[in-house]
C-alpha cells in the first residue's frame, strides 16, 4: 500500500506529497462514500498520514494544515478544520473529535489513551491498521463477487428478454396452426404468459419490500431476522460468519493492545462490529465478565463463536496476551475468507454460464420442436 506522504519531501519542502498511485485506484476497489464522505478509506489515510507527520516531529496544528489541504471533499475539510480550531483553542484532540459524528467512540477513546500515555503516534498507526484491514475485507468480497454478480444479472436479463419477447412471437405462430403442442413447449409458453402478466406486480412487490426493510433496518426484530438469514445462506453463510468474527477479533486485538480495560473494550467492540448476534452476545459477556467469569467461558455460551476462537482466547487469558491471540485469530479468519471468496467466485462463474446455456437451449428446443413436427406432417 502506498503511504501517500513522503517524509523526505516534507523535510525538504515543508509540504506533504501525494503519491501518484492513489490517483490511479482501480474502480472495483474504490470506496464510494456518497452518503458517508469521511468513510473507512479516508480514515485509514487520515490516521496513517497524521501518525507519520507527528513521528516526523511536525506539530499537530501544522499536521492538520497539511491534511486539510489534501481534502477534495469540502465537508471533510470543514470538519477537520473544526477539529483543528478546537485543538488550537486548548481542547484535546480526542475531545475535539468527540464533537463530530464521523468519529466513533473507539476512535476518540483510543486517541485519548494515546494522549494520556504519550504514544499518540503509535495509536494513530493502530487505527490506520484497523481501517486498512476492514477495507481489505470489503475489497476481497467485492473483487470475488463482482464478476459472478454481473454474469448473474446478465443471465436474468437474457432470460427475461427471451420469456417476454422471443417466446410470445413463437406462441402466436403456434396458436394459428391449431396443432397440439409438445408438453415442454406448453410449459415454456405458460411460464412466458405468467411472466408477462405478473412480472410488473412481482417487481413492484420486491421494490416495496426492499424499501420497507431499509426503512426499518435499525429495528431489533429486523436486524435479528436479517442476521439469521445471512448466517443460514447456503455457501455464503459460513463466510459471512467468519467476516464478522474477524471484525470482532480485529477490534478486540486493537482495544486490548491499547491497554483498554476488558469491560470497556467489550463495550466499544459492541458498537464497532455492527452485527446483531455478536452485539447481543457481548452484552451478556460483559455482564458475566463483570461478575468474575472468564472471557472464553462467557463467549462459549453463544454459538456464533466457534471452538477455535474459544480455545485461543482461553490460552490468551492464561498467558495474559489477549491482544496477540485475538490478532492471530483475526488473521486466520481473514485468510479463510480470502480463500473461500476466491473459491466461490471460481465455482459460481462456470455454474452460472452452464445454467444460462442449458436454459437457452431448453427454450430453443421447446420453440423449434413444434416446427419440426409441422415439417414432418407436410413431408
Amino acid at each position: 500500500m502506498s503511504n501517500g506522504i513522503d517524509i523526505q519531501k516534507i523535510k525538504a519542502t515543508g509540504r506533504p506529497a501525494i503519491s501518484a498511485s492513489r490517483k490511479s485506484a482501480d474502480w472495483l476497489t474504490r470506496d464510494y462514500t456518497l452518503f458517508s464522505p469521511f468513510g473507512e478509506k479516508q480514515k485509514e489515510s487520515f490516521y496513517h498520514e497524521l501518525g507519520i507527520l507527528l513521528q516526523a516531529g511536525i506539530d499537530l496544528k501544522a499536521a492538520f494544515d497539511m491534511l486539510i489541504g489534501q481534502q477534495h471533499n469540502k465537508k471533510n475539510a470543514a470538519m477537520l478544520t473544526a477539529v483543528q480550531t478546537a485543538v488550537v483553542q486548548g481542547s484535546s484532540l480526542s475531545l475535539a473529535m468527540q464533537q463530530h459524528k464521523s468519529f466513533t467512540p473507539y476512535e476518540y477513546h483510543s486517541i485519548q489513551i494515546g494522549e494520556e500515555t504519550g504514544k499518540i503516534a503509535l495509536v494513530l498507526q493502530d487505527l490506520a491498521l484497523f481501517f486498512r484491514k476492514r477495507l481489505k475485507q470489503k475489497r476481497q468480497i467485492t473483487s470475488a463477487l463482482t464478476y459472478p454478480v454481473i454474469v448473474m444479472l446478465t443471465s436474468f436479463g437474457a432470460i427475461f428478454f427471451m420469456m417476454n419477447f422471443i417466446v410470445p412471437m413463437f406462441a402466436d405462430i403456434f396458436q394459428r396452426s391449431d396443432n397440439e403442442l409438445p408438453a415442454i413447449t406448453q410449459v415454456i409458453v405458460s411460464i412466458s404468459a405468467a411472466s408477462r402478466e405478473y412480472a410488473p406486480l412481482m417487481l413492484l412487490t420486491v421494490i416495496a419490500v426492499a424499501v420497507w426493510l431499509y426503512v426499518h433496518r435499525d429495528n431489533e426484530w429486523n436486524r435479528k431476522w436479517m442476521s439469521w438469514l445471512m448466517l443460514h445462506l447456503p455457501v455464503f453463510g459460513g463466510m459471512i460468519r467468519k467476516i464478522y468474527l474477524a471484525r470482532f477479533c480485529n477490534s478486540m486485538a486493537l482495544l486490548t493492545g491499547a491497554k483498554i480495560p476488558l469491560i470497556r473494550a467489550l463495550q466499544l467492540c459492541r458498537q464497532m462490529v455492527g452485527f446483531y448476534p455478536i452485539e447481543r452476545s457481548l452484552t451478556a459477556v460483559e455482564d458475566r465478565v463483570m461478575h468474575g467469569h472468564a472471557l472464553h467461558g462467557s463467549l462459549a455460551i453463544f454459538p456464533i463463536y466457534d471452538k477455535k476462537l474459544i480455545s485461543l482466547v482461553k490460552v490468551g487469558e492464561e498467558v495474559n496476551q489477549l491482544a496477540d491471540f485475538f490478532g492471530k485469530v483475526a488473521d486466520q479468519y481473514n485468510d479463510e475468507v480470502e480463500y473461500q471468496s476466491a473459491t466461490i467466485a471460481a465455482l459460481l462463474e462456470p455454474l452460472i454460464i452452464v445454467f444460462l446455456g442449458l436454459f437457452v437451449g431448453l427454450v430453443l428446443i421447446a420453440m423449434y420442436l413444434p416446427m419440426f413436427q409441422m415439417g414432418d406432417m407436410f413431408g
